[in-house]
């Protein structure tokens, strides 16, 4: 800046110009000396080149700082969603306070600035017990009174779902035996695999994935013609794996052997409604001679006391002839 002052003054100095030369120098220097002073106030905002991993359920740092180093206590510092179409506000520090009024609800009391590493540009954002829904791209917006700046933040969310659950879907016509193997709340999308006893890697037959907020759901299935004692349904994600197994019988599955099972279930079942029945009737005829002895027994007081009133009238006529002969 002194140095384009100077060169003012020099130029100024000049007399052997003419106006019109004069003004187009200085309009020269005067464009030239406010780039040169807006370089040297320019910074930059600058975050981590790779994707920032977090776990879910666990804390994470998300790296922002200017460059040099200078303090941004007193400048603007906001964190948001670019990829959101609503409200995109996940931190807000503005007047030397954190200002969340208008923050994303789903990260209430949820983030948080050091303000003392504001000092020393370090505008790093921590998110406290990360959830699926917090992954995506984040932008670390940063400004002064005379210059602002940006950078970008992109989050990876990783979470091990809930083990394999493997269910029977019944049989095929050849007798097969089909199995079902589903696995919830994993991110990213997991592999699922089934196997043999042997570690052997078995065909699925269909596939299925969903993802909601809670993550990737996956499900795969197989028929089984020819067991082999054990059959594993096995759920992967980098180093996380999750596994469940179903024991099967070591003989062909046998439609006809399955038709007989079904038909004496449904045996046993009518044997057993047929014994209800029974008790219930049985109980039913207790009931009704029970009510009938009640009545007999009711129609017998009934009498006993009609006699005691007769009795009673005729103690009390007595009475009251002996009291006349008195």
């Amino acid at each position: 800046m002194i140095s384009c002052i100077i060169l003012f003054i020099h130029t100024l100095e000049l007399k052997h110009l003419c106006p019109s030369e004069m003004k187009f120098i200085c309009l020269t220097l005067l464009i030239m000396c406010g780039i040169t002073d807006s370089r040297s106030e320019q910074y930059d905002v600058v975050g981590p080149v790779d994707p920032v991993f977090a776990v879910a359920g666990e804390d994470v740092i998300l790296p922002c700082s200017v460059k040099p180093n200078i303090s941004v206590v007193d400048m603007r510092v906001e964190w948001f969603r670019s990829e959101l179409k609503d409200s995109q506000l996940v931190h807000l520090y503005e007047d030397h306070d954190d200002r969340n009024t208008e923050q994303i609800q789903s990260y209430r009391e949820r983030t948080k600035l050091n303000h003392q590493e504001l000092q020393r540009g370090n505008a790093s954002l921590k998110l406290s017990s990360v959830q699926i829904s917090d992954e995506g791209r984040y932008k670390c917006f940063i400004q002064s009174e005379s210059w602002y700046n940006d950078a970008t933040v992109d989050v990876s969310v990783e979470a091990v779902g809930r083990p394999p659950v493997i269910t029977v879907d019944g049989f095929d016509d050849s007798g097969g035996l089909h199995l079902q193997c589903e696995s919830k709340g994993w991110n990213p999308e997991p592999d699922l695999e089934w196997l043999d006893s042997e570690g052997a890697i078995l065909s699925s037959e269909t596939t299925e994935t969903h993802r909601n907020t809670e993550g990737f759901s996956v499900k795969h299935s197989i028929t089984v013609h020819h067991s082999v004692g054990k059959i594993h349904c096995r759920v992967k994600l980098r180093n996380h794996k999750l596994e469940t197994q179903i024991i099967t019988s070591n003989k062909r599955f046998n439609p006809w052997r399955t038709s007989i099972i079904l038909i004496s279930a449904v045996v046993l079942l009518i044997v057993i409604a047929g014994m209800l029945m029974a008790a219930f009737i049985q109980k039913n005829r207790k009931h009704d001679q029970l009510l009938t002895e009640k009545s007999r027994i009711q129609g017998e007081c009934d009498n006993l006391q009609d006699d005691i009133g007769r009795i009673q009238q005729e103690y009390d006529e007595w009475n009251r002839r002996m009291k006349q002969e008195k």
